[in-house]
């Protein structure tokens, strides 16, 4: 989609749309496809669908792609699109559903607000992943959520060593290690002891996992930096984890790298959705949404 046509909520008419999900997971997305496919041909063009995100993307010409599942799909449609990232419209057939948060009976109402314009897009940093070995390049990918450090058996405490832009910042003895963009905060990195970040910030949360210095906490700093991961001692099984899919086991000889990609995220989020409320919903806060706000 053209992004000053999109920030400027002109009316976007029958817009060409890829249809993803996991369907080769959830049997009854394809279910859910064939009631959601009529409404949504009312409003726009389908040009391509893909429910095992098994297709080569690059050459299909489309506005944006709508993928039905939970977070899970969003994050493998993104992976899947890689370089050539189209708005996503988000239909939740999950459980928490952050990215995913349209519910199937909204999905009318959606397209109309994407033909007339009154609806936002909302640009999101993705981290591009690089692994070494003795200065090497081993494996290369994007990612949306995070990038993880994990060891197997036989599961010893790590030592790990952060540098930021060429210096070494730290070393952790920890479990593991996690580096999460915005809307990864809210999924292993949260789980981990680490913040919310909302969504469009330009940062990366350091998150150690079951630190050994009980002084040791996350830290946010700017996506601007460039961050490398040593282990100095891992473990026989300990892996690079990107997205939740394993990028390749690591010694003492691999290097892992993290800087911001050149590829943005771009979510289509509808007029009516307000983020602490998401938040307040998903998370099961305690207490209530604000319904007004509080007078000057």
């Amino acid at each position: 989609l053209d992004r000053k046509m999109l920030d400027s909520n002109q009316p976007l008419d029958r817009p060409k749309v890829v249809f993803l999900g996991s369907g080769d997971r959830r049997p009854k997305i394809l279910k859910q496809v064939d009631e959601l496919r009529p409404i949504i041909e009312r409003y726009a063009e389908v040009v391509c669908e893909d429910f095992d995100f098994s297709s080569d993307m690059s050459n299909c010409d489309a506005d944006l792609a709508i993928v039905l599942g939970g977070d899970g799909s969003i994050l493998r449609a993104a992976k899947k699109m890689k370089a050539k990232q189209l708005p996503v419209l988000g239909v939740n057939l999950g459980k928490l559903g952050f990215l995913a948060d349209l519910q199937p009976a909204n999905i009318e109402s959606a397209m109309k607000c994407i033909q007339s314009g009154t609806y936002r897009l909302v640009d999101h940093l993705m981290m591009n992943c690089q692994v070494f070995k003795n200065d090497e390049l081993v494996v290369e990918d994007v990612g949306l959520n995070e990038l993880s450090i994990l060891g197997g058996p036989p599961f010893n405490i790590q030592q790990i060593d952060l540098f930021v832009d060429g210096e070494l910042a730290t070393s952790y003895s920890c479990d593991g290690l996690i580096i999460s963009t915005p809307v990864g905060s809210t999924a292993h990195n949260l789980s981990a002891g680490g913040p919310i970040l909302r969504k469009n910030l330009q940062a990366f949360v350091i998150s150690p996992i079951s630190p050994h210095t009980l002084t040791v906490r996350p830290v946010v700093d700017t996506a601007d930096r460039v961050y490398e991961i040593i282990v100095s001692q891992p473990n026989d099984s300990t892996c690079a984890v990107l997205d939740g899919q394993i990028m390749t086991e690591l010694t003492e000889n691999h290097r892992v790298r993290i800087c911001r990609a050149n590829s943005v995220f771009q979510l289509i989020q509808i007029q009516g959705n307000n983020y602490y409320q998401t938040l307040t919903e998903k998370l099961g806060w305690a207490g209530s949404a604000i319904k007004k706000r509080p007078s000057q």
